[in-house]
């Protein structure tokens, strides 16, 4: 059975303006993932990975090129449009989690459903879900202040799932933790993207968590290239 393509990136190039200089962040980046890949983009500080995140994601527009998501085409979409890709067909893990401080954890993972006017009931028994899917059923009701690192982020994997999004963006997700979480987090995703079919794009630094990807590619200089990668 055919795959099914969900992103399509053509040509994207990518120039911010710093006052009369122009910086090249992007250079003519194609990409194409299909459902249930677990891509890693990895390459060093710098290197263009979260401006290449925030062009997929909608976040930002590319200065040439274009980005289609499942048959939309986003970089022709005004921002109402965006947001409602952005809420019902992306998922978002950032590096430093990005939680909101004062929200327990079943709140947290509760919010993306609230823009998507999920009702009460479901947001919550969904909440409750992820929760256990991610290890911390028995963490609902605390706050991030407390839970540990590794904690954190798993609430932030199971928000970034909550609208069963078409791809979940991850940026650097492991760069802020120790070893033993880094691994605890790459065999979580490594599980859900089996278990789930979830297509995960990951950028990082860390060239052995290419190992986890069934795609890999290497992004220096804003130009991007594919690697080796046995499935």
């Amino acid at each position: 059975m055919a795959r099914q393509g969900i992103l399509r990136a053509e040509n994207l190039s990518k120039t911010y303006k710093m006052g009369k200089i122009q910086v090249p962040a992007l250079n003519q980046v194609s990409l194409e993932v299909e459902k249930g890949d677990f891509i890693v983009i990895q390459g060093p500080s710098g290197s263009g990975k979260t401006t290449l995140l925030n062009l997929l994601g909608a976040l930002d527009n590319p200065t040439s090129g274009e980005v289609w998501i499942e048959d939309t085409n986003i970089t022709r979409r005004k921002e109402k449009g965006l947001s409602q890709i952005r809420c019902r067909k992306i998922g978002f893990v950032f590096q430093f989690y990005n939680l909101i401080p004062k929200m327990p954890a079943l709140d947290n993972v509760q919010l993306p459903m609230i823009f998507a006017k999920t009702p009460q009931k479901l947001r919550r028994a969904k909440a409750e879900k992820l929760l256990k899917s991610v290890g911390l059923e028995s963490r609902l009701q605390h706050t991030p202040s407390e839970l540990s690192a590794g904690e954190q982020q798993r609430v932030a994997i199971a928000r970034a799932l909550a609208n069963d999004p078409v791809m979940v963006l991850m940026d650097e997700p492991t760069g802020n933790l120790d070893d033993e979480n880094t691994l605890n987090i790459m065999r979580l995703l490594e599980r859900l993207n089996n278990e789930t079919k979830q297509t995960f794009i990951l950028t990082t630094h860390n060239v052995s968590l290419t190992r986890y990807a069934n795609k890999v590619y290497f992004l220096q200089n804003g130009t991007l290239t594919s690697s080796p990668k046995k499935i």
